[in-house]
């Protein structure tokens, strides 16, 4: 009988193993961020930012320089530098000497001379992969001998900032690289030298406290960890509670101390711009003295008088109406490659005061504005078009820089006055406004300002010390409101009415009066629908009013402001 179980028993059936697939070395990376495998190659084409959530990769000094400057345009200088041990501190040369060889760099920043779009500029980025870009003294040196060498060469300085602070291990050596580096970039502005610095993921410590935070602009990546004291020291020395995205980039934009956040595909072009604004000195004579084809235009703005229909009070209301063009349309509409420049760098940025550099026809400018709103949200940010004494502060930075640049300053001015409030009080309301109109009476620039709505007291002064001062048509300038006033002289706010036409607040009244040089005529109230016309009259005469300004002294633009207000 056959053995039946031999048909039943179990074999082994050799399975096969299952293979895990085997990845190629450096095709993925994980995002910092999200914490996502991405394809290597589509984050180095996405300028090394994550694909999908947006994060940003540490990125080393050499590539840093390729996305801004011109291909191989790149010379290296200040290499070989010898590093020290001045605490002998244990094993301090071998870890140099070991960094040296794994990161092929010579420290942990790289300087030399490059390109941006054809235009030369000394340019140095630090390395987190070298001791996280700690400043010891060969990191100071090499910066403090970048900013000398531009001086001499006369060139601006591009430096991408990253950094831990100060190198421990060089002990009160490596805490003087502070007043080294920030000593060359004083004589390097003096000589009227533009500097970028571009705050990249850590900027801390000693860096921040020095050459990171001493630009004439200030640009940062997005969400960069940027501050002074590091996170954990703060919590570890002070126990104190940090805020969501305490000293992130866009913690520092809010809080006034950078002027803008760019985006890395955005980087070179920024670059580039604010090379070239900061490079051109202004030719006030290249504009013409008159435009052929517009003699007709001319002559009919030339002609039109002010409506004599319209009452005082009736302007002040026209002045008001949330209809009227706003200092950004006139910006937006008059000037090219408007790039908007924030903070006060001590507080805060302010949303009513607006400003930055700009082009009039290919000649550089600054031009600044008090900014009202156009919805109930805009106008929550923009404080109803009030400023706050870190306003003043922004605007007078920016006049300052203008001023070491020559460039010409032109203010638009819509305000029913500074603001009021505690806070502003707190920070120092009153003090903001006259330094304001003491510094911007000697600056040695042409200052034009210009009355597109409201002309509220103080407030508005404080940006209205110019060499000329115009009024749209339909604007007002006043010592106070004319409810503010009849409530104050006759005890009844109701009176406004009245008040407007004792107070004289009218465009027309107060040229009469020689409190402003020009009128811009207004044949209907100024508005979208003719706001292109009104612009192009507004143009051509703020050409001409730089056009007078050709072949004068520094000094005289100063005297001539001085001698304005004298008279009054």
């Amino acid at each position: 009988m056959p053995d039946l179980k031999k048909f039943f028993k179990k074999t082994s059936v050799s399975q096969p193993v299952e293979q895990t697939p085997e990845v190629p070395k450096g095709l993925w990376v994980k995002c910092p961020k999200c914490s996502e495998m991405v394809y290597k190659e589509d984050v180095v084409e996405n300028h090394y930012v994550c694909p999908k959530c947006g994060g940003y990769f540490r990125i080393k000094a050499k590539t840093r320089m390729k996305m801004v400057l011109d291909p191989h345009s790149f010379e290296e200088w200040f290499t070989g530098i010898e590093n020290t041990n001045p605490l002998d501190y244990p094993e301090y040369p071998q870890k140099v000497k070991a960094l040296q060889e794994k990161t092929r760099l010579d420290e942990a920043v790289r300087i030399g001379l490059g390109t941006v779009d054809g235009q030369p500029v000394v340019i140095g980025a630090c390395d987190a992969r070298f001791l996280m870009a700690s400043m010891g003294y060969v990191v100071g040196e090499k910066i403090t001998r970048a900013f000398e060498e531009a001086t001499v060469r006369r060139l601006p300085v591009v430096l991408f900032c990253c950094s831990g602070g100060a190198r421990m291990q060089e002990g009160m050596v490596s805490l003087m690289q502070m007043a080294k580096t920030s000593a060359a970039i004083k004589a390097h502005s003096k000589a009227g030298l533009f500097y970028l610095p571009i705050l990249t993921d850590p900027t801390t410590g000693g860096v921040t406290a020095s050459f990171a935070m001493l630009g004439d602009v200030i640009l940062a990546e997005p969400d960069a960890l940027i501050g002074f004291a590091g996170p954990r020291v703060i919590q570890q020395t002070i126990g104190q509670k940090l805020p969501e995205g305490f000293q992130k980039s866009e913690f520092l934009l809010e809080h006034g101390m950078i002027d803008a956040i760019v985006t890395r595909d955005q980087l070179k072009a920024t670059v580039s711009n604010l090379i070239r604004l900061h490079s051109k000195k202004p030719d006030y004579a290249s504009f013409p003295q008159e435009w052929p084809g517009r003699k007709q235009f001319h002559e009919k703005k030339k002609g039109h008088k002010a409506s004599a229909s319209m009452s005082a009070w009736e302007r002040v209301q026209t002045a008001r109406s949330p209809k009227r063009p706003v200092a950004l349309d006139y910006i937006s509409l008059l000037f090219g490659d408007f790039m908007e420049l924030h903070g006060d760098r001590t507080f805060r940025d302010d949303g009513a005061v607006i400003g930055g550099v700009a082009y009039l026809d290919g000649q550089p400018v600054t031009v600044i504005g008090i900014q009202k709103g156009r919805s109930t949200k805009d106008n929550l940010i923009r404080n109803f078009g009030m400023p706050s004494p870190e306003g003043y502060r922004k605007a007078l930075r920016l006049m300052k820089q203008a001023e070491k640049f020559g460039r010409p300053i032109i203010t638009f001015i819509d305000t029913p006055g500074a603001f009021c409030g505690i806070e502003a009080e707190e920070r120092g309301q009153g003090e903001a406004i006259a330094r304001n109109l003491m510094e911007m009476s000697d600056l040695t620039v042409p200052i034009l300002s210009i009355v597109i709505g409201e002309g509220g007291s103080g407030g508005a002064l404080a940006l209205g010390v110019g060499n000329e001062v115009w009024m749209m048509e339909n604007s007002t300038y006043t010592i106070l409101s004319p409810e503010g006033f009849a409530s104050i002289l006759w005890k009844d706010s109701k009176k406004a009415d009245e008040a407007a036409e004792v107070m004289k607040v009218t465009a027309a009244e107060l040229k009469e009066l020689g409190i402003i040089e020009r009128v811009i005529p207004e044949e209907s109230p100024a508005c979208a629908d003719n706001l292109e016309e009104i612009g192009e009259y507004l143009k051509i005469q703020i050409k001409r009013f730089l056009r007078r300004q050709a072949g004068k002294t520094k000094e005289q633009f100063a005297m001539e402001r001085y001698e304005r207000f004298r008279r009054m």
